[in-house]
């Protein structure tokens, strides 16, 4: 009996390096926005590095061990109850994130950009983040597949997921009510609604951008062709530009002649 063993095309193998590259540029990103605009004005974002914001307002501990400690907690929940191909690209993501917060953080010591215009500072950094998770999830959950099912961006995402796996309940509600719930306990720490009501405008202006940019990879043409020629245009097609066709039998409605459809 022969043992079939499958062994990965250097296609897919670039493409996974691909998606591992920018899984590490969106982490990049979110760790600018996060570290460089809206943890030195005060301000709280969602999800697991909203309770890591909060610790480190309270406390002065790194934001990047709180940030890892809880999602190691979550990402063994998560292998646990979801699975290990979910977690898979959640862990480089998470470490890749840790990693570069503390590289992030010691260039950038000292330095305090738009200490006088937190909005401002709000708007720019709600966009790194947005912009960084975006194309984290573009390449974890991939463009064709629908959020949780092949993998999280690590955080209250997590959360979610199993809750939604148990319970009929959208992913995206209970995501929202987790963000919502962090960024108002702030408060407890900062003792101004100002700070809070920054924090949710930066959880408008993530979500919005993280929207644009991945809804941005999932966009595609469709053509209906109608012609007595269909046999010679759909083997044109194929050869370029290279795509496939469809032949479907139709009739006009008006004429009730029978046709052929691309």
């Amino acid at each position: 009996m022969k043992t079939i063993v499958n062994v990965p095309s250097r296609q897919n193998t670039m493409r996974e390096l691909r998606d591992y590259l920018m899984i590490a540029l969106g982490m990049v990103l979110y760790g600018i926005g996060w570290t460089v605009f809206l943890l030195p004005n005060d301000i709280t974002t969602g999800g697991v590095p909203g309770i890591a914001s909060i610790v480190y307002f309270a406390t002065g501990f790194p934001v990047q061990y709180t940030y890892f400690a809880i999602n190691f907690l979550l990402l063994l929940l998560a292998l646990r109850v979801l699975g290990w191909k979910f977690s898979v690209k959640t862990i480089f993501a998470v470490f890749t994130l840790t990693f570069f917060l503390s590289i992030i953080q010691k260039l950038t010591e000292g330095v305090v950009l738009l200490h006088d215009q937190p909005f401002m500072a709000c708007v720019i950094g709600a966009s790194f983040c947005g912009s960084g998770i975006g194309i984290a999830f573009s390449k974890i959950f991939g463009i064709e597949a629908p959020y949780a099912l092949l993998a999280s961006a690590g955080g209250t995402d997590i959360i979610a997921a199993v809750i939604n796996k148990y319970r009929d309940i959208t992913l995206g509600r209970v995501m929202l009510i987790c963000d919502l719930i962090i960024i108002s306990s702030s408060y407890f720490v900062l003792k101004d609604w100002e700070k809070v009501v920054y924090g949710y405008v930066t959880l408008y202006i993530c979500s919005f951008v993280l929207d644009q940019v991945v809804n941005s990879a999932r966009q595609s043409v469709q053509f209906f062709i109608i012609s007595d020629k269909y046999e010679e245009i759909a083997k044109h097609i194929q050869v370029y530009p290279h795509r496939g066709a469809t032949v479907i039998n139709a009739s006009g409605f008006y004429t009730g002649k029978e046709i052929k459809m691309l």
